[in-house]
Formats: C-alpha cells, sequence, structure tokens
C-alpha cells in the first residue's frame, strides 16, 4: 500500500523517452505568443515533443510554416546550448544556453510591432 510505482516503470540511467518544456519555459514561451498575439503578429501555435528536442512553433496564418521555431535540445547543452530559434526558411537566428536571450529578436521585433 505504501509503495509508489513508476509509470511507465524506467531503467536507471536511460535516455528520457520525451523531452519537454518544464513550466518555466512555457510559461515564458506562451508569455511572448500571447503578447505577438495581442499585436495581431501570430494566430497559431504548435507544441511537438519528440525524443530528441520539443519544439514550439509560431504561425502568422495555420495553413503556411511556422514563422518562428523554438527548439530545446539537451544533447546539445554542453556545446552551443540546448536552446535553438528558426526561422521560416530553417535558418538558425540564435542559438544559447538560457531561453532569455534566445527569445530576444522575437521580442525586439515585437517592440517595433507596437511602434508602428
Amino acid at each position: 500500500m505504501g509503495t509508489v510505482t513508476p509509470f511507465p516503470p524506467s531503467a536507471a540511467g536511460r535516455v528520457p523517452a520525451q523531452v519537454g518544456f518544464d513550466r518555466t519555459e512555457l510559461t515564458r514561451i506562451l508569455d511572448l505568443y500571447g503578447r505577438m498575439v495581442a499585436a495581431g503578429h501570430w494566430r497559431d501555435y504548435a507544441i511537438d515533443l519528440g525524443r530528441d528536442a520539443a519544439i514550439f512553433a509560431a504561425f502568422r496564418r495555420a495553413t503556411e510554416r511556422p514563422e518562428f521555431r523554438i527548439e530545446k535540445r539537451p544533447a546539445l547543452r554542453g556545446r552551443q546550448g540546448m536552446w535553438a530559434l528558426f526561422s521560416e526558411s530553417g535558418a538558425v537566428l540564435k542559438r544559447g544556453h538560457d531561453l532569455a536571450p534566445v527569445l530576444a529578436p522575437v521580442e525586439r521585433r515585437l517592440v517595433k510591432l507596437v511602434a508602428d
């Protein structure tokens, strides 16, 4: 009765089956998304949680390719950083170890949108 069995049972040292965003990361990303929606720039988003990466994609319209993709790849933590910001064409705009500097180019764009 007092034994807690994890579901699914995991082996020690095994790679997690899925990469995800923690609460603070997702809060930061959705806060930016909400401000971009309020500015009338974004209308839809998608989240892909895979074995190697967690991806947040923001769309101008649901039928297009994402304008920005925010990727979290823990395997790159020791190298160039686990966070990356990709443009619509797939070019890497920013990489880093922390989320805030990676989101900075999008936040600067938001300031320009509001100023117009």
